[in-house]
C-alpha cells in the first residue's frame, strides 16, 4: 500500500473511530488532533463532535487548541440554529390562519423534535412540505409579509416551476435567510415516486404547534432519499446524512412496531432500494444495530451483484473525506459518477442529457450563480 492510500485509510479511520466512540477521543496524541479537526471540518461534523464529548463531560480533556476549534463550531451552530428556530417562529406567523399541512424536513424538523441528530449539526435554511394545491398559497403569504422569489434565469425558474419537487427558494428581505417549499421529496420525473400524498397524511404534530414532522420510517426514507439522490459532484455524499441515518434507526429502534413498519413502508413509498442501500452502509460505517428480520426481508430489494459491488467501490470513496493532503483521483470519480446516478435516477436520459449539457455550457462561459455570503461560514465548518 502506498503512502497516498496509507495515509487516506488513517484519516479515515481517525474519523470514523471519533464518530462510533468519542469517549477514546482524549486519548488522542496533537498530531491525531490536528487531521481530525481538518477532515472533520470538511465534512461539517465538527459540531457533532463538540456535542458528544461536552455531553460526555471531555471536552476539557482534550488538547486546548482543538477544544477551541470544536468550541468555536458549537458557537456558530448555535447562532445559526437561533436564526432558524426564529425564521420558524416568523413562518408560523405569517401563515396565521392558514390551515394546511406544514411539515419541517431535515434539520429543522430535527431539531424542532427534538431528535437525535440535532445536537452539533450544521444547517442554514428551513425546509417545508406542504401539498402541492397550497404551495401558490403559501408563497404568496409568504411573499407579502417580507420573503422574495430569488431571481434565476428562465431556465432554472422553468426547471423548479415544472419538473422539480420544490419552487424556487424565498429569502427574507432582511435577515437573509432561506425557506425551501417542497410539495414532494423527488422531482415529478424522477423514477422513484414516493406518493407525497401519503407522507403528508401520515405526518405527525408537535406539541403544542401547528407544525409536523414525517413519522418515523418516513423520517428515514427521505434522509436516506437525500443522502443517495443529493449527490454533489464536488462534495460527494454527505456522511453526515448517513449519520442522520444510524441516529435516527437507533432512536426509533427503539419504538414498537418500527422495525416491524420499516420494510413494508419503504416498498408502499418505492424508496425499498435507497433502504437496502442505507442499512448497509449504516452498519458498516456504524456498526448500526439492525435486527436480522429487517436485514432479511429487505434483501429481495437489493440489486444485482454487479451493481452491488460497484456501489460499495463506489460510496465509500464519496461519502469518507480522504486525506486533504493527499487527494485521491479516484475518490472524485467516484462522487461525480455517483452524482451522474442520482440524476439518472431524477431525470429520463434525453432531459437529462439536455439539462446536464446546458450546465455544462454555463460553466464552460463562466457563468455561476452569485455567491451567497451569509453562507460562507457555514462552508467553513
Amino acid at each position: 500500500m502506498g503512502e497516498n492510500s496509507q495515509q487516506t485509510l488513517r484519516a479515515n479511520e481517525l474519523l470514523l473511530e471519533a464518530i462510533r466512540s468519542p469517549e477514546q477521543l482524549p486519548m488522542l496524541s496533537n498530531a491525531d488532533w490536528e487531521l481530525l479537526i481538518r477532515v472533520a471540518r470538511r465534512v461539517r461534523l465538527l459540531g457533532r463532535l463538540e456535542a458528544d464529548l461536552s455531553s460526555a463531560g471531555l471536552l476539557d480533556k482534550i488538547p486546548a487548541k482543538a477544544a477551541d476549534h470544536l468550541r468555536a463550531s458549537r458557537n456558530v451552530i448555535q447562532h445559526r440554529k437561533t436564526l432558524v428556530t426564529w425564521e420558524i417562529n416568523r413562518i408560523l406567523w405569517a401563515l396565521k390562519g392558514t390551515d394546511v399541512p406544514i411539515i419541517l424536513l431535515k434539520g429543522a424538523a430535527y431539531m424542532m423534535a427534538g431528535l437525535p441528530p440535532a445536537p452539533g449539526r450544521l444547517f442554514a435554511d428551513v425546509d417545508l412540505l406542504t401539498p402541492e394545491g397550497n404551495v401558490s398559497e403559501i408563497e404568496e403569504k409568504l411573499v407579502s409579509k417580507g420573503w422574495y422569489k430569488m431571481q434565476l434565469d428562465p431556465y432554472d425558474d422553468r426547471y423548479y416551476r415544472v419538473w422539480m419537487h420544490e419552487i424556487p427558494p424565498l429569502r427574507h428581505r432582511e435577515r437573509g435567510t432561506e425557506i425551501d417549499i417542497h410539495h414532494r421529496i423527488l422531482p415529478r420525473t424522477s423514477r422513484l415516486k414516493p406518493d407525497p400524498a401519503l407522507m403528508i397524511g401520515d405526518a405527525c404534530p408537535l406539541a403544542n404547534s401547528q407544525l409536523k414532522v414525517l413519522c418515523p420510517a418516513d423520517m428515514v426514507l427521505h434522509s436516506l432519499v437525500h443522502l443517495f439522490l443529493e449527490g454533489d459532484p464536488v462534495e460527494g455524499l454527505r456522511l453526515r446524512d448517513l449519520l442522520d441515518v444510524h441516529l435516527l434507526l437507533q432512536h426509533y429502534g427503539q419504538e414498537p412496531g418500527f422495525w416491524e413498519g420499516l420494510v413494508p413502508r419503504a416498498k408502499q413509498l418505492g424508496l425499498a432500494r435507497p433502504l437496502f442501500y442505507g442499512l448497509r452502509y449504516a452498519q458498516q460505517f456504524f456498526s448500526t444495530q439492525i435486527p436480522e428480520s429487517v436485514l432479511l426481508e429487505i434483501r429481495g430489494s437489493r440489486p444485482y451483484w454487479p451493481v452491488r459491488a460497484l456501489m460499495d467501490f463506489l460510496v465509500p470513496l464519496a461519502l469518507l473525506p480522504g486525506h486533504p493532503d493527499y487527494p485521491k483521483p479516484r475518490a472524485s470519480v467516484a462522487r461525480w459518477l455517483l452524482y451522474v446516478r442520482s440524476h439518472w435516477l431524477k431525470m429520463p436520459p434525453l432531459m437529462l442529457l439536455r439539462h446536464l449539457s446546458y450546465k455544462a455550457y454555463l460553466r464552460f462561459r463562466g457563468i455561476n450563480k452569485k455567491v451567497d455570503l451569509a453562507q460562507l461560514d457555514l462552508r467553513q465548518q
